[in-house]
């Protein structure tokens, strides 16, 4: 009995997808899915270990891609491909418009949230941490070079979604790093 692809659709979590776009700009293996997602998706959509290889396995079982083994001197290695059904599983996630997945998990930004129980000391340390760890993000996304080649555009885009964004967040950290060490009171944001 085959899947209908609504059913399909359900079953498939956003890692479903993320393994299947890997596979579709040309990157085989499990190691080189979890490599490539270490500078590229793992600054807005992490995924581990954990999550790559059992859904490569669901992937294979549901028929979205072929493994055939492809061992490299005494390493043993599965390399992966796209099937018809995985291209379509894929190019149905492309395009469905519903409610996207927007989940921002930022531990320095849930403990300032919570600063008031701080120091002024303390939260200004707590701040320059946040500026710090942004910094090696933005480093990083500047330094990741095979994801977003300017021949994938939507990856060189993508690379620059991140570096204004973390740029951003390193300029907020900044400016509130130093008014907090100022005694400059945090105010309300005006409406927009």
């Amino acid at each position: 009995m085959s899947t209908r692809r609504s059913d399909l659709h359900q079953e498939l979590r956003v890692s479903s997808y993320l393994v299947l776009g890997m596979i579709r700009i040309g990157v085989r293996t499990g190691y080189e899915i979890r490599r490539r997602v270490e500078v590229s998706t793992r600054f807005f959509w992490a995924a581990s270990n954990g999550q790559i290889y059992p859904e490569l396995r669901r992937l294979e079982a549901a028929g979205l891609v072929r493994g055939h083994e492809d061992p490299t001197g005494e390493r043993q290695r599965k390399v992966f491909a796209l099937t018809a059904a995985g291209e379509e599983a894929l190019h149905a996630w492309l395009t469905d418009s519903s409610a996207l997945t927007f989940e921002q998990r930022d531990e320095g930004l849930l403990k300032f949230f919570f600063a008031d129980a701080l120091s002024t000391e303390e939260a200004v340390e707590l701040v320059r941490a946040m500026r710090h760890h942004h910094e090696l993000i933005l480093a990083g996304i500047q330094q990741a070079k095979p994801p977003y080649r300017e021949d994938r555009h939507f990856g060189y885009l993508t690379k620059g979604y991140g570096l204004g964004l973390h740029g951003w967040i390193v300029e907020w950290c900044k400016k509130t790093e130093h008014e907090l060490a100022n005694g400059v009171a945090p105010r309300e944001l005006a409406p927009a």
